[in-house]
């Protein structure tokens, strides 16, 4: 099948197949999007007059029987169309004729997938942080429910200081807000339009950018041309920087988790169900879903590194190496969702053990407690932490393991309330109610 780009050469077809790579399958991600670009460039068209009204109108009409189509899953790609661009096109032009043909006027390919990839990252983005807060709500529910349970906590992995699982919980809940700021920075980016810069140097047809930007529900313009461009493979180590933060926090949970369900820490439990067993040792209760949580994590931390390293020394302007960055991006997305939804599985069935701290092992975590009283009573801080020490040397030190703590972020006063005032603020700067309306009139909804 002739190409959108072809003149009168064929392609080897060992060039085309790897040339073309994975784009045909990962280009069924970006169908519903290609057709909301082209939704907003037909309309456009229209508007400055290089489409006749009634074309425009047709056009935009099959468009969004294209888009039904997608939604419905009855879209395909058929066998020799190079890309969803050219799928879209052909189905166009078997409906509607020349008027089909005409919808890539003052476009290429290039700021094409550009407005795809924009308009697929902001979708993806948003579902995302939908998932963190639900996960960040429990976190918080889990935090308050266990605000007395004490556990040890750690520097170096050496016994610390009291800790609470309370106080566990509630850091990973504020881990997550400042999460969803590097995620709101990274659609910040994503949320602006390329369409209309061609192929990095403008048109000299007299479109409407700020239009397409308007029906499209960007909130602003990639202005230059060039740096539109320059933006592909900016914009997906931008958001692969977001995801990595994501992942970090989750990885350092699931450690955690693996960690405490230790029979040498034995601080946590799960259903059997939840976890696996060995084959030759009848006693076991791996925690096989925290280890790959941490694993599939600290592979999306590593992809900000890899989309680096493809776009090293690119000068300006598009190069095919660019296409590759979808194989490494998208799959993060459904990776990431999957490792939230197991967290969520497994956190809300966790279990905890109560009087942990009554174990004599434990004694020392309350040293600190112990210089604090003896400043209170007047001793100096040094002379306070002196004394301890030399008691702990010669195993007279003693505790009884009452603890009052009060300010704001301890163990007395976990702050919840805040916390969940921080990240409500965080939901409320990404403009989703502004995007869905803008799709929906793109619709005709």
């Amino acid at each position: 099948m002739e190409k959108i780009w072809q003149k009168s050469t064929a392609s080897l077809l060992e060039v085309e197949r790897f040339t073309v790579g994975k784009d045909r399958e990962l280009d069924l991600l970006l169908a519903p999007f290609d057709v909301l670009g082209s939704i907003a460039h037909v309309t456009m068209l229209g508007k400055v007059g290089l489409l006749q009204p009634v074309e425009a109108t047709q056009l935009v009409g099959k468009l969004r029987e294209v888009h039904a189509l997608v939604n419905d899953g009855h879209f395909s790609m058929e066998e020799g169309v190079e890309d969803i661009h050219s799928q879209v096109e052909l189905m166009l032009t078997r409906m509607l004729g020349d008027a089909g043909k005409k919808i890539h006027s003052a476009r290429s390919r290039n700021d094409q997938v550009l407005v795809d990839l924009k308009l697929f990252l902001r979708s993806e983005l948003g579902k995302l942080v939908g998932e963190i807060k639900a996960f960040f709500d429990l976190l918080q529910q889990k935090s308050e429910a266990s605000k007395d349970l004490l556990f040890p906590g750690y520097t170096h992995l050496q016994l610390a200081m009291p800790s609470s699982f309370g106080l566990w919980f509630g850091a990973y809940a504020e881990s997550l807000v400042d999460d969803c700021i590097q995620l709101q920075a990274a659609y910040a980016v994503v949320n602006k339009n390329p369409l209309g810069s061609a192929a990095g140097y403008g048109s000299s047809f007299p479109i409407d950018r700020t239009l397409t930007t308007r029906l499209l529900g960007f909130e602003d313009l990639n202005y230059n041309v060039v740096y539109a461009q320059m933006g592909r493979g900016k914009t997906e180590r931008v958001v692969a920087m977001a995801l990595a933060g994501v992942a970090e926090t989750l990885s350092r949970l699931a450690m955690d988790c693996c960690l405490y369900l230790n029979q040498n820490f034995d601080f946590i439990a799960f259903p059997p169900e939840l976890t696996t067993g060995s084959s030759i040792m009848p006693h076991k209760k791996n925690p096989d879903v925290f280890e790959l949580i941490r694993s599939h994590c600290n592979r999306i931390k590593a992809l900000p590194g890899e989309i680096m390293m493809m776009t090293t020394n690119l000068p300006s302007g598009y190069h095919r190496d660019l296409q590759l960055l979808k194989e490494h991006l998208f799959p993060a997305f459904s990776v990431l969702k999957d490792c939230l939804d197991m967290a969520t599985l497994m956190i809300r069935n966790m279990s905890i053990k109560a009087d942990i701290l009554q174990d004599q092992k434990y004694k020392y975590l309350f040293s600190v407690e112990v210089v604090n009283q003896l400043v209170l009573s007047g001793v100096p801080f040094r002379d306070a932490y002196k004394q301890v020490g030399l008691d702990i040397e010669s195993g007279t030190f003693g505790f009884e393991g009452n603890i009052h703590h009060t300010h704001e972020g301890s163990i007395g006063n976990l702050c919840t309330d805040a916390i969940s005032k921080m990240m409500d603020k965080v939901m409320r700067s990404f403009p989703m109610t502004q995007v869905a309306s803008a799709e929906k009139s793109l619709l005709g909804k």
